[in-house]
């Protein structure tokens, strides 16, 4: 049997990845966190999230090389 990944709301979303709610909002209205839509309400996967912090880790640690190794992109 599949498990359903428990959807979040967004105070829940933006406390999971200890943001305020403002900033996840921009984030949400840039694309770059993923929305599950359920009539008018707006829904988040943990595994969205999860997505979202690897993706700025990856982010991060590439920036935090090139300032290491004294070149910008």
């Amino acid at each position: 049997m599949e498990t359903i990944d428990p959807l979040l709301t967004r105070i829940e979303a933006a406390a999971v990845l200890t943001i305020s709610i403002r900033s996840f909002d921009q984030r949400v209205a840039k694309g770059e966190i993923q929305v599950v839509r359920i009539g008018r309400s707006c829904r988040f996967r943990r595994s969205s999230l999860a997505s979202f912090i690897e993706a700025n880790e990856s982010r991060l640690t590439a920036k935090r090389r090139a300032a290491i190794r004294g070149t910008r992109k």
